[in-house]
C-alpha cells in the first residue's frame, strides 16, 4: 500500500471506530500522528497500529472517545501526537475489546493445509487459554494449538498444549540482566522452555548471555533472530538453541530493510542456510497478524530471497524447496524433530493435487486439495477447481 491508497482507505465513510493495522512510516515518509489522521476522518474515531504491534495512533475523535471512558491515561499515551506505546491492555479495557472469533482464520489455515498452530503472544494467560480452548472445542479453530505465554499460563483443555514462556525484549528497555536470568531459571524449574523475541543484534547478545548463565533447557528457542552476526550464530549452535524464522519478511519488508539498514548488516538479516549448516534446529513461522499467514508464502520467500521490488537480499541464505518445506514439518514440542507419515502417527495431513516435483516449482497454496486433522477431513477441494490465488491476508477483528 502506498500513501495515496492509505489516504483513500481512511476516507471511506462509515460509523463507529475505524481500525487499521500493519502501518509503517515507509508508506508516508514519516511517522503519522493524530493531526495527520484528522485530515481524513475528523469526526469518526480512528486508530492505526504500527506493524511492530507496539504502537497505536489515534485521531482526535479517537482520543476523545478514550477520555470519555474515565480511565486514567497511561504513561505510554502522548495526547499531542495521539500515539500510544506498549499499552494494548489499557486500550483493550478502554475500548471494551473482546477476543475475536477464530472461524475465519481457522478456515484460512485449513485452506493452506495447516494442521497445527502455535500462538506466541507473550501475555497469554488464563483468559487467552480459555478463549483458545472454546474456539478449538467449537471447531472454529480446528487446528491443534500450542499456546505460549506468561509464566503462570496453564492449559487444561484437549487439543490445546502448553508452550514455552515467551519473553518479548525491546532493545531500548532491556530488563535487568539478573532479573532476566532468574526468569529463565524459573521457567525451567517449571519444566517449561523459553522463547525469546530477538529482532536486533543487541537483543540477541543479551539473550545468549542470559542463557549461558541460566543454562539451556530442551526446547529453548530464539524467535525471529532477525539480525544474527556470525559470532552469535555459532553460539546459538554451540548452546543447542533452536530458532524460529520468518523469511517472508524479506519479501514483505525487504525493500525497506535495504533502504534503512546499513549494507554491511545485510548478510546478517533473516539467515537460513547458515543456521542449518551450523546444525541449528530451524523452524518457520508466520508471525500473523504482522506477516502473511500463508506458510507457502514463507517457503517461497525462503527459496527466492526476493523483495517485493525484485531485489535479492541474502541470496546465500536461500533454501531448497525441500528445506523450506521442512521449516513447517517440525514437532512444535521438539523443533529438532521432523514429523513423518507413518503407522501410529497422528493423522494430520495436507493432501496436494500434484506431485511434489511439480509443487516445489511454485510453492503455492493453490495445490492444497484437502486438509485432515486427527483423522477428520477439515477442508476438501478434491472435486473442485484449484484456487487461483493463495490464502490471502487476515487481521483479527
Amino acid at each position: 500500500m502506498n500513501a495515496r491508497e492509505l489516504e483513500a482507505a481512511l476516507a471511506v465513510p462509515g460509523q463507529g471506530w475505524l481500525r487499521g493495522v500493519g502501518y509503517h512510516e515507509c508508506v508516508t515518509g514519516a511517522l503519522i500522528d493524530r493531526h495527520w489522521l484528522d485530515r481524513f476522518a475528523p469526526q469518526r474515531p480512528m486508530r492505526v497500529q504500527h506493524r511492530t504491534g507496539r504502537l497505536w495512533i489515534f485521531n482526535s475523535a479517537g482520543l476523545a472517545a478514550l477520555r470519555a471512558t474515565g480511565l486514567q491515561p497511561p504513561a505510554g499515551l502522548d495526547s499531542e501526537t495521539g500515539r500510544l506505546f506498549d499499552e494494548d491492555g489499557w486500550a483493550r479495557r478502554a475500548l471494551g475489546g473482546r477476543a475475536p472469533g477464530f472461524a475465519a482464520i481457522g478456515a484460512a489455515y485449513a485452506r493452506c493445509g495447516v494442521t497445527g498452530v502455535t500462538d506466541m503472544t507473550p501475555g497469554n494467560g488464563a483468559a487467552a487459554a480459555a478463549h483458545f480452548a472454546r474456539e478449538h472445542a467449537s471447531g472454529a479453530l480446528p487446528q491443534r494449538v500450542v499456546l505460549a505465554g506468561a509464566p503462570d499460563l496453564a492449559i487444561l483443555a484437549p487439543g490445546v498444549s502448553l508452550g514455552p514462556v515467551k519473553f518479548h525484549l525491546h532493545e531500548a528497555h532491556l530488563p535487568e540482566f539478573e532479573v532476566f536470568v532468574a526468569a529463565i531459571e524459573a521457567a525451567h524449574s517449571q519444566r517449561r522452555a523459553v522463547a525469546v523475541h530477538c529482532v536486533t543484534a543487541a537483543e540477541l547478545v543479551f539473550t545468549l548471555a542470559a542463557l549461558r548463565d541460566a543454562g539451556v533447557a530442551p526446547g529453548d528457542r530464539i524467535e525471529h533472530a532477525s539480525v544474527t552476526p556470525d559470532a552469535q550464530l555459532q553460539e546459538i549452535a554451540t548452546q543447542g538453541i533452536a530458532v524460529v524464522v520468518q523469511p517472508h519478511f524479506v519479501a514483505e519488508r525487504g525493500d525497506a530493510y535495504l533502504a534503512d539498514i546499513p549494507a554491511d548488516d545485510w548478510p546478517d538479516l533473516y539467515r537460513l542456510r547458515s543456521f542449518l549448516a551450523a546444525g541449528v534446529a530451524l523452524a518457520g513461522g508466520s508471525d500473523t497478524p504482522f506477516g502473511d499467514l500463508d506458510p507457502w508464502a514463507v517457503m517461497r520467500a525462503a527459496v527466492t530471497r526476493s523483495t517485493a521490488g525484485g531485489q535479492m537480499l541474502g541470496l546465500r541464505e536461500a533454501l531448497t524447496p525441500e528445506a523450506a518445506l521442512n521449516l513447517f514439518l517440525a514437532d512444535p514440542a521438539a523443533l529438532s524433530g521432523t514429523r513423518i507419515v507413518a503407522m501410529g502417527e497422528a493423522a494430520d495431513l495436507c493432501l496436494l493435487a500434484k506431485p511434489w516435483r511439480a509443487v516445489r516449482e511454485t510453492l503455492s497454496a493453490k495445490h492444497v486439495c484437502a486438509t485432515i486433522i486427527g483423522g477428520r477431513l477439515i477442508d476438501d477441494r478434491v472435486d473442485q477447481p484449484p484456487l487461483q490465488g493463495g490464502c490471502g491476508a487476515y487481521a483479527p477483528a
